[in-house]
């Protein structure tokens, strides 16, 4: 269950009287690390109120389409983007024909409409209602769609009826979701992933580095640990948890990355998702540097180039699948398409690290990624996580077509 760790996901309550489950299930998400945001439908708040599943999740419920409120907070685009999984229980069957007929009249499927992350519904209602034909060509509808359906389970209904209908309970419902981030496309299969920053000292106390977070890095390796790969994570100096299955290697400078990279080798897939310095210093002062009056107010340093740990692993006789990285500030396809050429790559991912909304350190990311032909796929503006899980299942498609 730890594939639930970090993950955000947008719990739609339906208006059935399972809507009693929803709350022990956002406790079972919650116990199991997820981040949980809460849609309610006018109907589901008739079983249950939001100010209970407000307290369980720790975070206000989102229930109008139109509520300026939210709107100025995270309305239902933002709230679709910040996504991994969309998991709507209970899903009623009016809930279930609307999505079928692709009906956005509220809040949640709204959402649904708006997300690019997976969708997965837990149907809840009476035994004839599941039965009746138009349920069973929405269910199949859906299906094809690529909706995921958990349940429904048989038993006794509320209403006195026994049958198949039932909503799953809420630790099947947590395992289901979890087995949503298990897609098994690189299993044995052996990624390299760098992420971070690099730091190149000055002396004992001062050093050069950038902005880089790690953040897309480390959920790169989350994404394709995952997909069944065994992943080797050399990172610079972060503040983040290592994600579950993940061998991690912590270093400090660019020849530190460089040595431990090619210490984990060989691999089959390499993405190189690090911010690398360029240059450091050329010589690295004994003691700490003291201000020197007779100098006046400024202090020269004699730069060197750093290795190009990609160019470097790319040019190896057992080159792997090569994935590199291109932050940029302006210019940005010309120079990463400029970058692919000139390190020999099979993929660049290029972005924009002027944008603040998904920029170093933001918790969204926008990407674009261009091949040896020049061919531009895009990924939309979306939660680091969720873009992680694009990007590996778009590389995987490649790797193996190579």
């Amino acid at each position: 269950m730890q594939r639930l760790y970090r993950k955000r996901i947008v719990l739609g309550v339906g208006g059935g009287i399972a809507a009693y489950k929803s709350a022990e299930l956002v406790r079972r998400l919650r116990d199991h690390g997820a981040e949980v945001r809460v849609v309610m439908t006018q109907g589901g708040r008739e079983f249950i109120t939001p100010l209970t599943l407000q307290a369980l999740s720790g975070h206000p419920v989102h229930l109008d389409l139109l509520d300026p409120a939210a709107e100025a907070a995270m309305g239902h685009i933002e709230l679709a983007r910040w996504a991994d999984l969309v998991l709507i229980a209970p899903a009623t069957a009016d809930l279930m024909a609307r999505l079928a007929q692709g009906v956005a009249n509220d809040l949640l499927t709204t959402v649904v409409l708006a997300t690019n992350a997976p969708v997965a519904l837990a149907p809840a209602m009476n035994q004839a209602m599941w039965a009746d034909p138009a349920t069973q060509a929405n269910r199949e509808q859906l299906r094809a769609r690529g909706i995921r359906l958990f349940g429904p389970g048989s038993g006794s209904q509320a209403c006195g009826d026994i049958g198949m209908g039932r909503m799953l309970e809420a630790e099947e419902l947590a395992r289901a979701a979890a087995d949503c981030f298990e897609t098994g496309m690189l299993t044995g299969k052996h990624l390299l992933i760098t992420a971070g920053p690099t730091q190149e000292n000055i002396d004992p106390v001062r050093y050069i580095t950038n902005h880089s977070s790690g953040k897309m890095g480390f959920a790169l390796a989350e994404a394709a640990a995952e997909a069944g790969a065994r992943v080797t994570l050399v990172t610079g100096p972060v503040f983040l948890p290592t994600p579950d299955r993940v061998q991690r290697i912590d270093v400090v400078s660019a020849r530190d990355m460089l040595a431990a990279c090619e210490a984990a080798m060989p691999c089959d897939i390499l993405i190189a998702a690090a911010a690398v310095a360029d240059y450091r210093p050329e010589v690295v002062a004994p003691h700490k540097l003291k201000k020197d009056p007779s100098t006046g107010d400024g202090l020269l340093l004699q730069m060197v180039r750093n290795p190009d740990i990609l160019a470097t692993l790319a040019g190896r006789a057992d080159r792997p699948f090569c994935v590199g990285f291109a932050a940029e500030t302006e210019n940005l396809l010309e120079y990463a398409a400029r970058k692919l050429r000139d390190k020999n790559l099979d993929l660049i991912v290029a972005n924009d690290v002027a944008n603040p909304s998904i920029g170093f350190n933001s918790e969204d990311n926008a990407v674009s990624v261009i091949d040896r032909q020049q061919h531009e796929t895009r990924f939309g503006q979306a939660s680091k996580g969720h873009i992680a899980r694009a990007l590996v299942a778009f590389i995987a498609e490649r790797y193996k077509e190579s």
